[in-house]
């Protein structure tokens, strides 16, 4: 059972700027005047002092920790808190800024909301002019990371003839791959009917025809990722434990900058020990705003990052959550929450729902996406650590919809640790590299 943090005094609302990698710390302290406050969710974000806000925030809406329940709507005109940011000519800054508010709730229960919203961070340079990463170079570690799978099927067609032994053995190395029943019963039915139908005799041939037909079977989960243009989109992204979702947010924050995107991150990991340290990190280095809390509801978090995002105009506001088993159903309950009170700060939020997917977990992988689906209804996966794995063909198994999963699409794949090395996912590309071309 999670145990909450005990509710801080006033005089223990303490909130940090953290500055970025080439500066050292800039801190700013907010009094609270209200002897009533909740703990404050604080907003966390990176620039250097010469770049220090002078300016006042724009307000949003604010909802203490514990504050949101199932049972009652959020009123839509909850007061807001503004906060005064004054930087010195010196190159230390100094601000204080004062916080009060008492907003009823639907039950008529007092209760002070507040959320201490990070001013715009500093234009980064355009997208132009940052390094892009090389296509080739990085299908290579595609490639080179998916070799244990791909050296077991192409070694098949080695010196060998067409016949039943090679469709034999192609099944044994499809399944071993993780590819699946399904998938592997149906690729192989469709490669014997254009052996026979064109007569192909050469096992090279035979190989490359395989390919291709991977590449079509695969063709379902390969959809483009949409940023919108003239919204702020809510992305909330859930998983297992471990299979890599805050440094998946991090790396999809650096990617969505490089395509012209402002991003707002929200650290809704209030569970894991360091889990808000480490976004705040991803934040410094991608220069993006980061709402977090240290401990309390994670839907209260999602929350007033939804309600930030809107307020700044920020293009993506990527949510956070702790890591769970689908077996632990209270833990998705809560994410069903996380869900709903995100709705309740934008009807149409959240645009989309992420599932991040160990690529090492093979098919148990297939009962991750189906678990989480029916508890949120995905609209996409993120698969990782694909790097040195034998179990590349479970995305053939997601295409055929094995174990009653739905197909769901694959937005991105990564091979490593590097900011680059997550990225979209594309059908044909997959299948060559898992075929070992």
């Amino acid at each position: 059972m999670r145990t909450p943090e005990p509710t801080p005094t006033s005089s223990d609302a303490t909130r940090k700027v953290h500055a970025g990698p080439a500066a050292a710390p800039v801190h700013i302290d907010l009094t609270e005047k209200a002897a009533t406050a909740k703990k404050p969710v604080d907003a966390v974000w990176a620039n250097s002092p010469d770049q220090a806000p002078a300016a006042s925030a724009e307000p949003a809406g604010r909802v203490a920790a514990g504050n949101i329940s199932d049972a009652a709507s959020v009123p839509p005109d909850v007061a807001t808190t503004t906060q005064q940011a004054q930087a010195p000519a010196a190159a230390k800054v100094s601000e204080s800024a004062q916080l009060s508010d008492a907003a009823q709730t639907p039950d008529a229960v007092a209760a002070t909301r507040q959320t201490a919203v990070a001013p715009e961070a500093p234009t980064t340079p355009a997208a132009a002019e940052r390094p892009k990463s090389d296509r080739k170079s990085w299908l290579a570690r595609l490639k080179d990371g998916l070799s244990r799978t791909g050296s077991n099927i192409s070694s098949l067609f080695v010196g060998v003839k067409v016949d039943e032994n090679l469709f034999e053995e192609l099944e044994t190395a499809l399944i071993m791959a993780d590819a699946g029943m399904e998938a592997t019963e149906s690729l192989l039915g469709k490669l014997r009917n254009k052996v026979k139908k064109e007569r192909i005799e050469d096992a090279q041939t035979v190989k490359r025809a395989l390919r291709d037909l991977l590449a079509e079977h695969l063709q379902p989960l390969q959809k483009p990722f949409d940023a919108g243009a003239d919204q702020t989109r809510v992305v909330m992204i859930a998983g297992v434990n471990g299979a890599g979702k805050t440094t998946s947010i991090g790396k999809l924050a650096h990617h969505f900058q490089a395509q012209g995107h402002s991003v707002l991150l929200a650290a809704g990991d209030t569970f894991r020990a360091a889990a808000r340290e480490q976004l705040i990190e991803w934040g410094a280095r991608n220069n993006v705003a980061v709402i977090a809390q240290d401990g309390g509801d994670p839907a209260a978090v999602a929350f007033d990052a939804v309600n930030a995002g809107r307020a700044r105009k920020a293009s993506i506001v990527m949510v956070d959550t702790a890591g769970r088993l689908p077996t632990q159903l209270h833990l998705m309950e809560e994410l069903k929450k996380i869900k709903r009170v995100i709705g309740k700060a934008d009807g149409d939020a959240p645009h989309e729902i992420l599932l991040v997917v160990d690529g090492n977990t093979g098919q148990n992988a297939i009962s991750q996406i189906k678990a989480f689906d029916a508890a949120l209804t995905l609209t996409g996966l993120v698969v990782t650590k694909l790097d040195g794995t034998a179990k590349g063909g479970t995305l053939a198994a997601v295409a055929a919809g094995s174990q009653g999963v739905r197909p769901v699409p694959v937005y991105w794949i990564g091979v490593g640790e590097s900011l680059q090395d997550l990225q979209p996912f594309v059908a044909a590309e997959f299948a060559a590299a898992l075929l070992g071309d």
